[in-house]
């Protein structure tokens, strides 16, 4: 400690994680294009796992030896607010490569606007979104999309209710309800593990009877991209909030005092709020 603020000794795990993330990076890039970086991308994936648990283990010791004061509280939370601003900016990418798509390339090959001239190259094209056939023959596009009405808001309704009762849970832990903390942490992992189950099944009717394949055209690229990166967070964000509900089984937590609970609270409302955008944009209009 010095003068109050808890300065932390020199540690490892940044530098481990560095290179276990550059390891997995670098496999994944070999794996994309010469399909044998397989096991470099698992060493690096299983490096990164093991790096963040052993690193958040540290910090929770920290914190339950009493060694974070205010000062450290604030810089917490910084930091969690400059890593979801981070993840604004990481959707906000592909929703703009969404946009951009519906917006101007596809009217411009149909021939309209500015560029509309981009219609000589297939003057056969139609601009439609969905775009079930794209320009270039080669490219099959989807057979049909999904109703919105179905899966998709049964999904919906999935994480807006888990939004409900995590602020309920996050509520009971602040009043001192641990108990009741516990019930609608659990119910919140629950929910969140019926979401990742019902997207599986919609993969594997995109792929099987809808003809939504990663292949299929631009249409197929934007969907899985976005549903899939938003799937991801919703893995990991419930893996965050089973260790929550870990935590708060092992006495974790005080009352005023629990800011890992609350910046996994953040989180979560933050992909509910990514997936609400996701339905109105890539499911309804």
């Amino acid at each position: 400690m010095s003068g109050g603020y808890y300065v932390p000794a020199t540690s490892r795990w940044p530098i481990l994680g560095s290179l276990a993330l550059g390891a997995m990076m670098v496999g994944t890039g070999i794996k994309l294009v010469y399909d044998t970086g397989t096991p470099l991308m698992l060493i690096g994936m299983a490096s990164v796992i093991i790096v963040m648990g052993l690193w958040f283990r540290e910090v929770i010791r920290e914190s339950m030896s009493g060694l974070y004061d205010a000062q450290m509280d604030r810089s917490f939370r910084w930091g969690m607010g400059w890593f979801i601003f981070s993840e604004v900016m990481f959707f906000a990418a592909f929703f703009g490569a969404l946009f951009y798509v519906r917006t101007f390339a596809i009217p411009w090959l149909g021939g309209e606007g500015a560029k509309g001239v981009s219609a000589l190259l297939w003057p056969e094209f139609v601009a439609q979104w969905p775009l079930f056939n794209p320009p270039d023959s080669s490219v099959i596009g989807p057979e049909r999309v999904f109703s919105p009405w179905q899966l998709p808001l049964v999904n919906t309704l999935i994480l807006v209710t888990s939004s409900i009762t995590l602020t309920v849970a996050h509520e009971a832990l602040k009043s001192g309800e641990r108990k009741t903390c516990r019930h609608w942490l659990a119910g919140t992992v629950l929910l969140g593990c019926c979401f990742i189950v019902i997207q599986g099944v919609e993969y594997y009717e995109a792929y099987h009877h809808y003809g939504i394949t990663l292949e299929a055209g631009i249409f197929g690229a934007t969907f899985f991209i976005l549903t899939g990166f938003h799937g991801v967070h919703v893995i990991v964000g419930t893996i965050i909030l089973a260790c929550m509900l870990v935590r708060i089984w092992k006495g974790h937590f005080a009352n005023d005092h629990h800011f890992g609970f609350e910046a996994s609270c953040w989180y979560w409302h933050f992909v509910d709020v990514v997936w609400v955008g996701l339905f109105i944009f890539v499911y309804v209009f």
